[in-house]
C-alpha cells in the first residue's frame, strides 16, 4: 500500500471547495475541540471484507488520521482526526482517491438519506437487460436454424452478444473484480476473488472464441452469472434490513439518567426521553450522553472514549460540552442542546479504543475457515480444468468457470453473520445487549463465571439500613447529602435515597477513590466517606456486615450499616450455571454475608472478598493464564478492570448510567436471572452456524461433483448459487426465531 493519499482525480477537483467554510464543516461535525474533530461520512461503494480493512486503515494514509471505524450495514466510516494538521476536505479527497467517494448533502445530512443504495438496482437492471437480449440472440444458433439465415448474420448476431456484455463486466460486475483486487492488494483472500476470477475466465474464452470463429462464445451465461449473483446480492440486502442487522436494537438500552425537574427534585429516566432544554445531573465517572451547556458544577471532561485522546478538558459555567464525554471531577448540571441519537449511542459504545487487547488472537468461526475454503476451491478449479484440458478441451473451460461458481463461498460466509445478527436483535429484546457478534462466540468458550456481590447479585436500590455513631448537625447533613450526590458507587446511591431531602450545594471539591472512597468541600468543611481506614487513622471496623463511614472536618462520626438484599432468582441461577461452569464471587465487601451465601450457594464455589479493583484484576488475569475462559459480571464501578481484562465483560444496569468502554454486554438487572438462558443461547449459535457450515459443504460437494463432471454449465451454477445463500439465510433465520420462542 502507497503511503501517500495519492492525487485529487480531476472529476472531483474543486468539488469539494464549500468544505473549506467554517459554518459548513461544523454541520457534519459530531465532535469538535479545536484540536480532535469527528465526522462520520456515508460511503455508498462500501461492499466486502476488503473495504472494511482498508477504509479502517486509513491512517496508513495520513498520519494525522487518529481511526476509522466502519458500520457496514449503514455503510458509514467514522473518521477521528487532528484538525491542526489536516481538515474534513482533505479526509473527502483521500477518500475520493482510492475510490470511497463519500455522498454529502447538506440539506438532509444526518437524517434518512442513508436508505437503499440503489446503485445495486441499476446495475441489476443492466445486467438483466443485456442476459435477455444475450439469450434472443443466441436462439438461431441454438436451434440451428437455416444455415443461409445464420452465415448471413451469425458474426453481427456474435459482436452484438459482445457489445452487450460489456457494460455487464465492466459496469454491473465492476465491485467484484475491485473487491478481489483490493483483497490481493491487502493479502486477503476474499470471497469475491473466485467469482472475479469466473466472470474474467467467461468473457475471454468468449472473446477468444468469436474472434477466432470458434463459436459464439458464453456471453449467455456470463451475464446471466452477474445478473443472478446481484439478484442474490440484491436479496440478501432486503434480508439484512428485514432482520435490522444493522443493530437498531440498541435502542432498549436500559441506560438511565438523572433529570432535575423545575421544582428542583430528581428523576431516573432513560437517556432516549431526553428532550431539548432539559437539565440534567451527571455524576462523577458517568458518561454524558447527549450535547449541552454546563450550567453549574466543576466540569473536567475526559474525552477519551470519543478521541483515544486521555488528557482531560477543563470546562466552565456556558461551555459546550459533547456527547460521549465522562465528567470525572463530581457531579455537573447540564441543559440539553439536542435530544440523544441513537446512531450516535452505537457508534460510541462500538468504538474499540480501550478494547483491542480482547481482539488479539481471537478470530471467529468464518476467518478460521474462509481463507481455507476458498484455497481448496482455487486449487480444485485449477486441477480439474487441467484435467479437462487434456481429457477434453473443449470442457475445460465451462468446468472451471462452473466449479468457481457452485463453490463461491458465499453461503458460507452468511451463516456466521445472519445467525449472530438475528441472534443478536433477539437478545437485544430480552434487555441483554451485546458489543458485536463476536462476544456472542466467546460467551460460547466460556468455562468461569466471576460475580461481584454489590449492585451485582444483590440489589442497589433495597436493603435495611441502620446508623451507629454521633448525630450530624443539619449542615452535615446537608454536606453528607450533597457528596453522595455526585457518586455512582451503588451504596452511595442507596444511602442518598434513604437520606432526607437536603438544599442542593455544590462542593467545592470532589473526588472519589475507587474501592476506598470520597471526600468533598463545601465552604472549607470536609466530608468522607468511605471505608473506616479511608475517613480515619484511628478508626477499626467492629462489625463484619457491610458498611459506609462518615467523618467531618477530620473528626468520626459513625457508619451506616446495610444488610443486603439479594435478586430474585439468584440461587436458582447459581445452581444452572454451576452445572457447566466454575463460579467465583469477588467481592469487594468483607466477609459478613459468607455465611448467607455459602447457604445460597452450589458446593464448590469460591468466595474472595476484601477484594480491592485492582486484585479483582490480578485474579482475571491468574485465572487465564491457567487457560480458563472468564466472564465477569459486575457493576462497571469498581469491577471496571476486571471486566476489561476478563475473555467477556458484562456490566449489570440497574437505573443507572453504566455506559462503559470496559464491558462487552449490558444486561438489565432485572434479567440476571436469565444469565443461563443466555449462555446456552451462545452455545446454540456456535451449533447452528456449524450446521448451517455442513449444509453449505453438501452442497457444495454435490454442486462440484456435477461442475468437476462436466455435467454443470455456468448459468445453471449462477442460478444455484444465489440460491443456496437463501436458503442458508432462512434455515439459520428459522432457528435462531425458535430459539427465540423458547427464552420467554
Amino acid at each position: 500500500m502507497t503511503q501517500t493519499p495519492g492525487t485529487t482525480p480531476p472529476e472531483i477537483e474543486g468539488k469539494y471547495n464549500y468544505l473549506n467554510k467554517p459554518e459548513i464543516t461544523e454541520k457534519l461535525l459530531e465532535f469538535n475541540d479545536g484540536t480532535i474533530q469527528i465526522a462520520t461520512l456515508f460511503i455508498p461503494n462500501i461492499h466486502c471484507s476488503s473495504c472494511i480493512w482498508l477504509l479502517e486503515n486509513l491512517q496508513k494514509l495520513n498520519k494525522n488520521i487518529s481511526s476509522s471505524i466502519i458500520n457496514f450495514p449503514k455503510k458509514t466510516v467514522r473518521i477521528t482526526y487532528h484538525a491542526t494538521e489536516t481538515s474534513l476536505k482533505d479526509i473527502v479527497l483521500l477518500l475520493s482517491s482510492i475510490g470511497y467517494e463519500p455522498y454529502i448533502s447538506l440539506e438532509d445530512y444526518g437524517g434518512n438519506k442513508k436508505g437503499i443504495n440503489r446503485d445495486i438496482i441499476y446495475k441489476l437492471g443492466v445486467a438483466g437487460f443485456s442476459f435477455g437480449n444475450i439469450m434472443l440472440l443466441s436462439f438461431p444458433e441454438y436451434f440451428e436454424v437455416d444455415e443461409y439465415w445464420l452465415n448471413q448474420y451469425k458474426f453481427l448476431f456474435r459482436w452484438l452478444m459482445f457489445t452487450l456484455s460489456l457494460p455487464v463486466v465492466f459496469y454491473a460486475a465492476n465491485d467484484y473484480f475491485k473487491s478481489a483486487y483490493k483483497g490481493l492488494k491487502s493479502k486477503f483472500l476474499n470471497i469475491d476473488i473466485p467469482i472475479a476470477l469466473g466472470i474474467l475466465v467467461l468473457f475471454i474464452r468468449s472473446f477468444f472464441e468469436i474472434v477466432t470463429n470458434q463459436g459464439q462464445g458464453f456471453f449467455d451465461s456470463l451475464t446471466g452469472l452477474v445478473f443472478f449473483l446481484l439478484l442474490g446480492k440484491f436479496f440478501q440486502q432486503k434480508t439484512y434490513n428485514f432482520l435490522s442487522f444493522e443493530r437498531d436494537y440498541k435502542s432498549y438500552f436500559p441506560i438511565g439518567i438523572t433529570k432535575i425537574n423545575s421544582d428542583k427534585t430528581e428523576e431516573t429516566i432513560q437517556v432516549y426521553d431526553i428532550e431539548k432544554g432539559d437539565r440534567i445531573l451527571i455524576r462523577n465517572q458517568e458518561l454524558i450522553p447527549v450535547d449541552g451547556i454546563l450550567i453549574n458544577g466543576n466540569a473536567q471532561i475526559d474525552y477519551s472514549f470519543v478521541t483515544g485522546e486521555s488528557q482531560t478538558v477543563y470546562k466552565q459555567s456556558g461551555d459546550k460540552l459533547f456527547a460521549g464525554g465522562k465528567q470525572t471531577s463530581g457531579a455537573i448540571e447540564i441543559e440539553v442542546l439536542k435530544s440523544i441519537s441513537q446512531s450516535y449511542l452505537t457508534q460510541l459504545w462500538s468504538n474499540d479504543v480501550f478494547n483491542k487487547n480482547k481482539e488479539d488472537g481471537f478470530k471467529s468461526i468464518t476467518d478460521s475457515i474462509s481463507k481455507y475454503f476458498t484455497i481448496a476451491i482455487l486449487l480444485v478449479a485449477i486441477v480439474s480444468g487441467l484435467f479437462w484440458y487434456f481429457y477434453s478441451p473443449e470442457k475445460s473451460w465451462n468446468v472451471v468457470t462452473a466449479v468457481l461458481i457452485i463453490a463461491c463461498p458465499c453461503a458460507l460466509a452468511l451463516s456466521a453473520p445472519f445467525t449472530m445478527g438475528n441472534l443478536l436483535r433477539i437478545l437485544g429484546k430480552k434487555k441483554c445487549y451485546l458489543k458485536n457478534a463476536d462476544v456472542l462466540e466467546k460467551l460460547a468458550d466460556i468455562d468461569t463465571v466471576i460475580f461481584d456481590k454489590t449492585g451485582t447479585i444483590t440489589h442497589s436500590n433495597k436493603g435495611e439500613l441502620s446508623y451507629e455513631g454521633e448525630a450530624f448537625t443539619n449542615k452535615e447533613e446537608v454536606f453528607l447529602k450533597n457528596t453522595l450526590r455526585n457518586s455512582n458507587h451503588p451504596l452511595s446511591r442507596q444511602l442518598y435515597k434513604l437520606l432526607n431531602a437536603n438544599d442542593i450545594v455544590a462542593p467545592d471539591y470532589f473526588e472519589e477513590f475507587t474501592g476506598k472512597g470520597m471526600v468533598a468541600t463545601f465552604n472549607n468543611h470536609e466530608i468522607k466517606v468511605g471505608s473506616p481506614a479511608f475517613v480515619s487513622d484511628t478508626v477499626v471496623a467492629t462489625t463484619t456486615r457491610t458498611t459506609v463511614h462518615i467523618s467531618s472536618d477530620h473528626k468520626y462520626k459513625g457508619q451506616y450499616l446495610f444488610r443486603n438484599h439479594y435478586r430474585d432468582g439468584i440461587s436458582e441461577l447459581f445452581e444452572k450455571l454451576s452445572e457447566n461452569y466454575k463460579l467465583i464471587i469477588l467481592s469487594g465487601d468483607n466477609n459478613s454475608e459468607k455465611e448467607a451465601l455459602t447457604k445460597m450457594l452450589p458446593e464448590g464455589t469460591e468466595l474472595h472478598f476484601n477484594q480491592k479493583p485492582d486484585s479483582k484484576l490480578e485474579f482475571v488475569k491468574k485465572l487465564q493464564s491457567n487457560g480458563k475462559n472468564v466472564l465477569m459480571v459486575g457493576d462497571g464501578l469498581n469491577d471496571a478492570g476486571a471486566l476489561k481484562q476478563s475473555n467477556v465483560g458484562i456490566a449489570i444496569a440497574e437505573n443507572v448510567n453504566v455506559f462503559s468502554p470496559a464491558c462487552d454486554a449490558i444486561l438489565d438487572a432485572i434479567n440476571v436471572r436469565n444469565l443461563s438462558k443466555y449462555l446456552h443461547t451462545s452455545k446454540t449459535s456456535i451449533r447452528i452456524i456449524k450446521a448451517s457450515f455442513l449444509l453449505s459443504f453438501l452442497y457444495n460437494i454435490v454442486g462440484l461433483s456435477f461442475a468437476v463432471s462436466g455435467n454443470l454449465s455456468p448459468v445453471i451454477a449462477a442460478i444455484l448459487m444465489p440460491l443456496s445463500s437463501i436458503s442458508i439465510v432462512t434455515f439459520v433465520t428459522v432457528l435462531t426465531n425458535i430459539i427465540g420462542k423458547q427464552l420467554k
